[in-house]
């Protein structure tokens, strides 16, 4: 008999790529393609939902053919995304009424500070249990209503839906015009400031604060359990799960118990805490938010923090300032200095996310004196996701019962080993990567695989974990902290750089 696999998509930020794993966890075949990012104006940040679609039809193919796989040897689909990214199509025709808004625009900043004045933070952490921020789902639906002419009116009339990445890609899988499936996930649910977070229903109130009609809203349905077939690409594949690309990763690193955490890095980075099923409200900055839900099991929750520009700082050094001519050669360009030579960057290029979340922030280098090379730099570039990772632990630590102890990373940063070192140095506990790096893939590829019977439960994917590397912390405390409040002082002078003109 063939060999089956599970096939992960994961429609991220930068790409789209297919991936199939065996049982074992391990990966088969890998297909991959970049979209293009579209900046129409500063703070604005686009994607054309077409091109990621046509994408998709281009990857899975050569998925299948690098494996020599054919249709039928695919036991289940799994898919993660980028998840606040919204995307408003026609029903009737399917056509994207507009460009997809991406989870790091900042265009709803006046809304923002409007919903901060009133009705206030509490009412949407009560209901949602988010703060209200240009990183949500529904302020962007909010704005294309007040901004482009006509869509709320015909979402009223029933001819607009509603989704983030999967769902525009599930309704075009399984028949999009002819009968395609509209559905969502609970952990996508969770991130667009209109799922209650207790219910895992669409909030009657928030739906009409923010004046969106539930007709254009997709079913919110677990992250694992079979959806329905497709009927595009590969028909008769049964589609069996979606989960946020984070949770995605905080599953594909077997997370599975309260207290373990991971952190992705990747054009941002989150690092997310299991806390099971409590429900923990973040006195420190830090977002509640659904980690998972198995079938009809009541749902896992988890502490994040969102970590808004990592990855996309070393893609502005290279393809803005040109300093280097690929992302790898950073680290080699470090290395050629000592240290920062005092040099700080805060990249705080579309605000700052957790803890702080304050999106009237913009990045700055400080520090800059003659004695300062590009090495000194690309050091500070580098150093720029230790700190930003070590906010946000401080923050987790401040909000959980037990402090971190050791954190679990993936992602493609994860393969600059200066970095993941300095991570341990500035964090003081230990650093591992697991053999497959990109777990935002295996992630949705273990939770399609479970809800196919492919596997038979989580201890079996915990057995297919293995360390691949680890990083010891190494940093003299009097330094670390030191440094620590030097970056701290740095990030003090990116604060209200932007003056955001208040609506009427």
């Amino acid at each position: 008999m063939a060999e089956r696999y599970v096939m992960s998509i994961d429609q991220g930020t930068n790409s789209t790529r297919c991936i199939l794993f065996d049982h074992r966890g391990r990966l088969v075949s890998v297909a991959q393609k970049e979209h293009q990012q579209h900046f129409p104006r500063p703070g604005w940040v686009e994607h054309d939902a077409v091109e990621i679609w046509q994408n998709l039809r281009r990857v899975v193919p050569e998925a299948l053919s690098e494996a020599g796989v054919g249709q039928e040897q695919v036991a289940a689909i799994g898919l993660a995304n980028q998840r606040e990214t919204t995307v408003l199509w026609d029903r009737r025709t399917g056509a994207p009424l507009c460009r997809a808004i991406v989870w790091q625009d900042t265009r709803t900043a006046p809304l923002v500070e409007e919903l901060g004045r009133h009705p206030g933070e509490e009412f949407f952490l009560d209901r949602c249990a988010l703060p209200p921020s240009t990183y949500f789902s529904a302020l962007r639906i909010r704005w294309l209503f007040d901004h482009v002419k006509g869509i709320e009116q015909r979402a009223r009339d029933g001819e607009v839906l509603f989704g983030t990445m999967e769902s525009w890609l599930i309704w075009n899988l399984t028949g999009g015009t002819d009968s395609g499936l509209h559905i969502t996930d609970a952990t996508n649910a969770s991130r667009t400031m209109l799922m209650n977070i207790r219910t895992l229903t669409w909030d009657d109130e928030l739906l009409d604060f923010f004046g969106v009609p539930r007709s254009m809203l997709p079913e919110i349905r677990s992250s694992a359990e079979p959806y329905g077939e497709a009927r595009s690409l590969l028909p008769g594949v049964c589609i069996t799960a979606a989960l946020g690309d984070q949770q995605a990763a905080l599953f594909g690193q077997t997370c599975f118990s309260p207290g373990e955490a991971k952190c992705t890095y990747g054009t941002g980075s989150f690092l997310l805490l299991n806390t099971g099923g409590d429900l923990v409200r973040s006195r420190h900055g830090l977002l509640t938010t659904v980690a998972y839900q198995i079938g009809d099991q009541p749902p896992v929750y988890a502490l994040e923090g969102s970590i808004a520009i990592t990855g996309a700082l070393v893609q502005w050094f290279r393809d803005r300032l040109g300093l280097i001519s690929s992302a790898p050669e950073i680290e080699t360009l470090a290395r050629t200095v000592e240290d920062n030579g005092g040099c700080y960057i805060v990249p705080a290029f579309s605000g700052l996310f957790a803890p702080r979340w304050r999106s009237d922030a913009r990045g700055v280098i400080v520090g800059l004196t003659s004695y300062i090379t590009k090495g000194h730099l690309a050091r500070a570039v580098l150093e720029a996701t230790g700190w930003q990772t070590r906010e946000v632990v401080d923050a987790m630590n401040a909000d959980s019962a037990v402090s971190l102890q050791q954190l679990k990373v993936d992602g493609g940063m994860t393969a600059d080993n200066l970095l993941m070192q300095f991570v341990a140095d500035v964090l003081d506990v230990p650093v591992v990567r697991p053999m497959v790096a990109e777990t935002v893939s295996l992630g949705a590829a273990y939770a399609a695989g479970l809800a196919a019977g492919y596997w038979p439960g989580l201890e079996v994917l915990r057995r297919n974990w293995h360390r691949a590397a680890q990083w010891l912390p190494a940093m003299d405390p009097e330094r670390r902290e030191a440094e620590y409040e030097n970056w701290q002082r740095a990030v003090e002078r990116s604060l209200g750089w932007v003056r955001t003109p208040r609506t009427s």
